[in-house]
Order: C-alpha cells, then sequence, then structure tokens
C-alpha cells in the first residue's frame, strides 16, 4: 500500500465558510501531540500537517439546489470535487483524508460519497460537520439545562432535515426525552456573505428586478412590513433597499447586507416559535452553515437585542429565547473528529510539512452554453437549470488570487480567520 501519511488534508466547502473549519483545525491545541490523548500541550495539534482548500465558488450556494429540484446535479458537483481533491499533478498532491467543512454537503452527499469510497476501494476518510455540531449542542444542553435547539442553516440544510435527525437520533442513544429544535433556512445570507450578486451588491443604489433574497413580495421569505420595528434594519449606505411607485411610496424593501439579513432571520426564527406555540425558551443555536461564524458578534447581539424587544409594551420574545444564547460552531469539534481520525488511521505526518494550497472554481467560459452575469459568475437561471448527468466541465478551478476574490473578503479573513489568512497571503505573495 502506498504511503499518504505525507499528502495533505483536504478541505472543501461551497465557498470560503469553510476556512472557518480551516482555522479551528490550524488553531487546534486540544490533544497531546505525543499520545494523541486529550489534553492541550502547547502545540497545535496539526502543527505537522498542511492542507489542500477547494472553495466551489462558481456553483454556490449550495442551499438553492434542493428547493429547485436539483440535489442530483449537487451531489454531482459535490462528487467532481472530491475527485479534483484526490487527483495528483503538478500543481498539487491527492489528499490523505478529506473534511467536509460544509453543512448542506454533508447532509445530502456524505453517505454517498462514502459509499462511492467503499465501492472504489479509495482508502481516504471524509468527515462531515453536522455530527460535530449536534454533538456541541448536546454537550452545552447537559451542562446548562435542556431548552429549545435552535438550527440556523442554510435552505438546503433545513430542507433535508440533517440537524434534526441526528440531534434526535444522539438524544436517544443517550437515553434523553425527545428534543425541542426549530430550524431556520438563512437564505441569502451565506450567498451576502460570499458577495452572491443575486443577495448583494455593496455598490447598489435602488432595488433591483434581479434579486432573489428575502422582500415584501417573496412568497417564502416575506419581510412583514408589521414587525419592521422588531428587524431593526440599518438602512444606512443603501444597506435596505426601497423599490418606489410614481408617488414616492415603497413597495417593496430589499436586503443589501449581511447583517440584514441575519435580523430578518432571526426575528423569523422567533416568530415561527411563537406561532408553533414553542414554550420551551431556545438556548443553544446552531451556527449549521461555515459562513454563519463569520457573523457570530452580529447574531449574538441581534439576539440579545430580540431578548429585549417589547411590543405594546410587552416582551415579545422572552418566552422564546434564554438570556443568554449559546452560538454552537461546529467547526472545533469537527477539527477534533479530523484529528482523532487521522491518529486512529496512522495518518500522521511524519515527513516535511509542505506549503498549504488554496484552489477556488470559477466559470468555464470555454463551454459555448454557459451564461455570466455582470460580475462575472454564473447567473442563478444558468446555475440551477443545468441538468445532471451531462459530463461537461462547467467550472475550472484556480488557486486562490485577487480577481476571484475580493479585497473585502481578503479583510474579513484577516479579521475573523487570523491563522487561515496568514497561510493564504503566503500564496497571494508569489
Amino acid at each position: 500500500m502506498k504511503d499518504s501519511t505525507k499528502n495533505p488534508i483536504g478541505v472543501f466547502d461551497s465557498g470560503t465558510g469553510g476556512l472557518t473549519v480551516l482555522e479551528a483545525m490550524l488553531g487546534l491545541d486540544a490533544f497531546n501531540n505525543v499520545t494523541g490523548k486529550p489534553g492541550a500541550d502547547g502545540k497545535p495539534d496539526f502543527s505537522k500537517e498542511y492542507f489542500q482548500y477547494l472553495a466551489d465558488q462558481a456553483n454556490m450556494p449550495y442551499g438553492n439546489y434542493a428547493a429547485e429540484n436539483k440535489t442530483d446535479l449537487l451531489k454531482e458537483h459535490i462528487f467532481k470535487n472530491m475527485q479534483f481533491l484526490l487527483q495528483s499533478n503538478n500543481a498539487k498532491q491527492s489528499a490523505k483524508m478529506i473534511v467536509l467543512a460544509c453543512n448542506t454537503a454533508t447532509a445530502y452527499a456524505l453517505s454517498d460519497i462514502k459509499a462511492k469510497f467503499k465501492a472504489e476501494n479509495i482508502q481516504v476518510p471524509v468527515i462531515g460537520v453536522i455530527d460535530a455540531g449536534a454533538k456541541a449542542a448536546l454537550a452545552y444542553q447537559a451542562k446548562a439545562g435542556a431548552g429549545t435547539i435552535g438550527v440556523f442553516a442554510t435552505a438546503g440544510t433545513v430542507a433535508s432535515e440533517g440537524y434534526p435527525r441526528t440531534l434526535q437520533a444522539m438524544a436517544k442513544e443517550k437515553g434523553l426525552p425527545a428534543l425541542s429544535v426549530v430550524i431556520q433556512g438563512g437564505a441569502g445570507l451565506a450567498e451576502s456573505i460570499d458577495r452572491d450578486w443575486s443577495y448583494f451588491v455593496d455598490t447598489l443604489k435602488q432595488a433591483r428586478k434581479e434579486y432573489k433574497g428575502p422582500s415584501m413580495k417573496n412568497a417564502l421569505y416575506t419581510i412583514d412590513t408589521t414587525l419592521l420595528a422588531a428587524y431593526k434594519f440599518d438602512k444606512s449606505n443603501n444597506k435596505l433597499l426601497c423599490e418606489f411607485d410614481d408617488k414616492g411610496s415603497c413597495l417593496d424593501l430589499q436586503l443589501n447586507d449581511p447583517a440584514n439579513y441575519v435580523r430578518f432571520h432571526l426575528v423569523t426564527l422567533l416568530e415561527k416559535m411563537l406561532q408553533q406555540n414553542i414554550n420551551t425558551p431556545m438556548n443553544t443555536l446552531i451556527l449549521g452553515c461555515t459562513h454563519y461564524p463569520y457573523m457570530r458578534d452580529t447574531i449574538a447581539k441581534v439576539l440579545n437585542e430580540l431578548y429585549d424587544y417589547k411590543k405594546d409594551n410587552q416582551y415579545r420574545y422572552r418566552s422564546c429565547i434564554t438570556k443568554h444564547v449559546e452560538l454552537i460552531d461546529p467547526s472545533v469539534e469537527t477539527a477534533k473528529e479530523a484529528y482523532l481520525a487521522m491518529r486512529n488511521l496512522q495518518l500522521s505526518n511524519t515527513a516535511a510539512v509542505q506549503e498549504n494550497r488554496f484552489f477556488i472554481t470559477i466559470p468555464n467560459t470555454n463551454l459555448p452554453e454557459t451564461q455570466l452575469q455582470p460580475d462575472g459568475w454564473f447567473t442563478y437561471a444558468y446555475k440551477y437549470g443545468r441538468t445532471a448527468g451531462e459530463k461537461k466541465d462547467y467550472v475550472q478551478y484556480v488557486p486562490f488570487d485577487h480577481k476571484n476574490i475580493s479585497d473585502a473578503s481578503y479583510a474579513r479573513f484577516q479579521l475573523v480567520l487570523p491563522h487561515a489568512y496568514a497561510e493564504i497571503a503566503k500564496t497571494l505573495k508569489k
């Protein structure tokens, strides 16, 4: 058997959100590096490893494929990306382990990937994020007491019911009663974080017909004008856009800022709890998309505001949430699971550490039918209008650069993901 211990660990997401998982792996110190047993030793647990990260930016957001009845196409994208990480060529080496740092991909494809690898005798472990997030949520509940567990994720992850199923199964294994779980699909949030043109354009000054996010006219994600005081949208710098009629009245509202997406979805989540008479207050919220930790401070701030929000001189949401809501980022638990798998399978690197590599997918403009938006990425109609099984190379794989990733995104990485950004910066200088 070929020795793969000197090969990199592959980390894959639909976009740059998975960098939060890589950040957790780069900074993890939860084990003794000599014995492999739990307990910090002052040394990063993955210090002798190197990574290859892939952001499938061209095909994201993954969360919309289920709503468009294209989960078969989603799985095809995921399998192609697995193949890329397993390839060895002049630019990269084959991954010895793959961390599926995407909740939607984990929900829809992890079991299929494992089955495919087993059938094809591909001896590469694949680690997902959903089990890790559920485990961390239950661990907090065991310490703080039972409460409703909220799951804030992409629409696709919510549609898969991956988190509720996993949470209830784990609770049953522990002999616990059925859990109170509430879920909210964060349509547009991951997309706006990754600056998807259909959901967020920071240069806009007026509403537009191409917008796909929550609005007064969106039947699935409707902005309720009776809840404007609860949303408390930021209206500065065109972060909230109006569609006006001839008399200057606002006919529609469109969100144009990640924080406003957070505000809409958290209010919607709590309103759902009121409507469903869920009387067990939410004390735990799983950030079920790897993009959402970028907005952790905003999410905590908005939850605090909503805890104190009054309507008609009554606290509207205090029956729904506790004063402190624990935000569960599955990244750290995923990093721990990956470390243990690496040790148990004897995949730890004993050779020289090589350079970390970062790749992103971009539209393959060599395909004549490719349709692009003004920003150079796939149109929404083309992205979700494709058909699985056509055996076409829709994308190209290129290294991170300043053309396909904005300076604003790099600034966010530097602020929130210092370890990952430091490694990315090394590659950008070359």
